[in-house]
């Protein structure tokens, strides 16, 4: 019912937390297949993805282009879009069942997390449930479930390097956008490197700049 694309490129650190957490559903057959779409790995991303049964493609490195390819390639009802290094935390699939058995054709997305401690990270959490639920601009570390229907009728993802995710859910629009009760959980590796402030500064500099017409090319050379 659900094929699951997951963009990757260099992803051996988190691709196997985030392929473990789909493994229940895939148990219970709501998930129908996994697709790992790399984009020139040359650590053991490859190899995790073929010992975990996923289909594998390959693309040139740009994640719009190969979320693209996975969608396209994708033999499910149901798409959910992920990143290599978020974890969709236990009862997910509940949460994504009921949302699909509804009968609503509607994009649901999952409640960020970050797998830090303190006050810096629910801060930043509390900050994109505010993007998400009044701006209607979930990202893509979010995940995205969305039927092949409404996928398609949208446009789909575009081939964009950077904000390919903003891209299709302004597509979407805030009213075919529904939040789900379930978490996905985000590595908060870059955070940590670069500091919550300076990376969010960052973050909210390079959107609003993409808002206003910049290049995501451009943009994604500033992207860390």
């Amino acid at each position: 019912m659900i094929s699951v694309v997951i963009p990757t490129l260099n992803a051996a650190r988190g691709l196997p937390a985030a392929l473990t957490a789909l493994v229940p559903a895939a148990v219970e057959g709501l998930v129908k297949e996994v697709i790992i779409v790399d984009g020139g790995s040359v650590d053991a991303t490859l190899a995790i993805a073929g010992d975990a049964g996923a289909r594998v493609l390959t693309t040139p490195p740009s994640r719009g282009g190969q979320l693209a390819a996975g969608c396209e390639a994708a033999r499910g009802d149901w798409l959910l879009c992920l990143h290599a290094d978020t974890r969709l935390e236990p009862d997910w699939e509940t949460a994504a069942a009921g949302h699909m058995a509804r009968g609503e054709d509607l994009a649901g997305y999952f409640r960020f997390a970050l797998d830090d401690r303190g006050a810096r990270p629910r801060l930043w959490e509390a900050g994109v449930a505010l993007r998400a639920g009044l701006l209607g601009l979930p990202y893509g570390d979010q995940g995205l479930l969305v039927s092949q229907t409404l996928y398609q009728a949208v446009g789909g993802y575009r081939p964009l390097p950077l904000f390919e995710d903003v891209d299709l859910v302004r597509r979407l629009g805030r009213a075919a956008l529904r939040p789900l009760e379930a978490r996905a959980l985000t590595s908060a590796e870059r955070f940590r490197r670069q500091g919550y402030l300076a990376r969010s500064l960052g973050n909210w500099s390079l959107l609003a700049r993409y808002l206003a017409g910049a290049d995501p090319a451009r943009l994604a050379e500033r992207y860390g």
